[in-house]
């Protein structure tokens, strides 16, 4: 054969195999279709609270989510063993996994703290949302070290009598965290940052989930109205979630988002419904 037909059959070998490829790709990317474009949307259980553990699973598995947070109703700290392994029982049966737990409050008590861990592990969480006292981070070092359980701090906006939570934004957070575990960050919750401007503090949540980096390791992802002073759903207050998402996908957050939602906590189905759908219409935009 010379070398212009052995070039030709080669051409014509590459070009037909890149053909047959094509079909299977394509084949494979739709059987691989994923609502959420890779991003782990879960929800805070604290959103179901006026129903039962089984009962909020079931929430979480009719809307398509795979992934909780859970609050101390539907997952107590002080359970047995055999309750633990009962709720990750239950878990598997409709198909959620605990991601993480909280929130918790964290003292220099390192025996009290321990123990929380061993919650953690037991549930095998992979971080603990939290409102750490600031002499707790030498003993949460350790012990993030040694279970790989990180702590996403927590804010929580306005507290009452015209005071911001201890916690209240990554620029009082990133400060006190900077020089502990790479484990010690945050757990931004979207509300409760948009709920600061009530007390002269407006913070961008994207910026904000840019000022932690890495230090990112979940999301409570909430929209509210300052005006009522209550929980929307996503695109009728003031959260731009593709902007979120963007820097979440800009400091290549791994974490799981947490939907929340607050308000009528007897009758939200459809609110939350309806935050589901416009999540998955923002990313199909954004993919």
């Amino acid at each position: 054969m010379s070398k212009l037909d052995r070039r030709h059959f080669l051409q014509l070998g590459a070009a037909t195999l890149g053909a047959a490829a094509v079909p299977s790709l394509l084949s494979a990317a739709e059987g691989s279709k994923d609502p959420f474009a890779g991003w782990k949307l879960g929800a805070q259980s604290y959103t179901y609270r006026e129903f039962d553990t089984e009962q909020c699973l079931k929430h979480l598995k009719e809307l398509g989510l795979h992934y909780v947070e859970l609050y101390q109703k539907h997952a107590p700290i002080n359970a047995t063993p055999e309750q633990n392994t009962a709720l990750l029982k239950l878990c598997k049966e409709y198909e959620v996994t605990p991601v993480c737990w909280g929130v918790q409050r964290f003292t220099k008590d390192a025996a009290g703290n321990k123990k929380t861990f061993d919650f953690g592990k037991a549930l095998g969480l992979k971080s603990f949302s939290a409102d750490p006292d600031p002499d707790s981070f030498d003993s949460l070092d350790k012990l993030t070290d040694e279970y790989k359980i990180a702590i996403a701090i927590h804010p929580h906006g306005p507290i009452g009598k015209d005071k911001l939570h201890r916690w209240y934004s990554a620029e009082v957070i990133l400060p006190a965290v900077k020089d502990h575990s790479p484990l010690i960050g945050t757990c931004l919750d979207t509300g409760h940052l948009i709920r600061s401007a009530q007390l002269g503090k407006v913070l961008d949540p994207a910026q904000q989930v840019r000022v932690m980096r890495d230090r990112n390791f979940g999301l409570h992802l909430k929209d509210h109205d300052n005006r009522s002073k209550t929980d929307v759903p996503y695109g009728k207050g003031v959260l731009d979630v593709a902007a979120v998402l963007k820097a979440l996908r800009d400091v290549k957050f791994k974490g799981m988002i947490s939907l929340e939602y607050e308000a009528h906590p007897e009758d939200l189905t459809e609110d939350v419904r309806a935050c589901v759908a416009y999540f998955k219409d923002t990313v199909k935009k954004l993919s």
